[in-house]
């Protein structure tokens, strides 16, 4: 496998540009099963997926508007209104955590890594399929009560939300880091 293409093409669909219809049950678990094969340190397997979609998704949605609400009273109404249909477009929306063992000897970051790795294969696989997706985090990514709404326990948080569905319109291509940018001969 030397084409490299794939990645050239890969793109992130804007989430209110994601429509039906998503992955049905079984193309689902079957982007599951491959995004999880990831490097996993100690096979500690520390990540989780939690599926929203349905009625569930939009209560999620409805559930975060009101915490964005609480935690900010000076909330301007365009942004109101923005929380209140963020889970309204894609169909499916996966949210990746990690669940750190603290007692491993594994390192936390490399537990994180490896949650992230996931969330980055969903992505990719989502797109071998022939689906748009997009990897967001958001204010929500980092709050206690989200995580404890989602039912997580302190060891473990939201590395992304993962929202899925078929592209209404063509990702447009962004300015890359170039190679010079990014890479360097290390030198003794």
């Amino acid at each position: 496998m030397t084409d490299l293409a794939f990645l050239d093409a890969r793109r992130s669909v804007p989430s209110r540009q994601l429509g039906e219809p998503a992955p049905d049950d079984a193309t689902l678990r079957r982007l599951i099963e491959a995004a999880l094969r990831v490097p996993d340190h100690g096979k500690l397997v520390p990540f989780r997926i939690r599926i929203l979609r349905g009625e569930a998704k939009l209560a999620f949605g409805r559930k975060l508007a009101k915490i964005a609400e609480e935690a900010n009273p000076d909330l301007s109404e365009a942004k109101r209104e923005k929380e209140r249909h963020r889970y309204d477009h894609a169909p499916l929306v996966l949210v990746v955590s990690a669940k750190i063992d603290d007692e491993s000897k594994v390192p936390e970051i490399e537990q994180t890594l490896a949650a992230g790795c996931v969330a980055y294969n969903l992505l990719l696989g989502a797109q071998a399929l022939g689906y748009g997706a997009q990897w967001l985090t958001g204010w929500a990514a980092y709050d206690r009560d989200v995580a404890k709404l989602l039912g997580m326990k302190k060891s473990e948080h939201v590395v992304g939300f993962i929202h899925v569905g078929t592209p209404a319109m063509e990702a447009p291509e962004r300015d890359r880091p170039s190679y010079d940018d990014v890479a360097s001969v290390w030198e003794p």
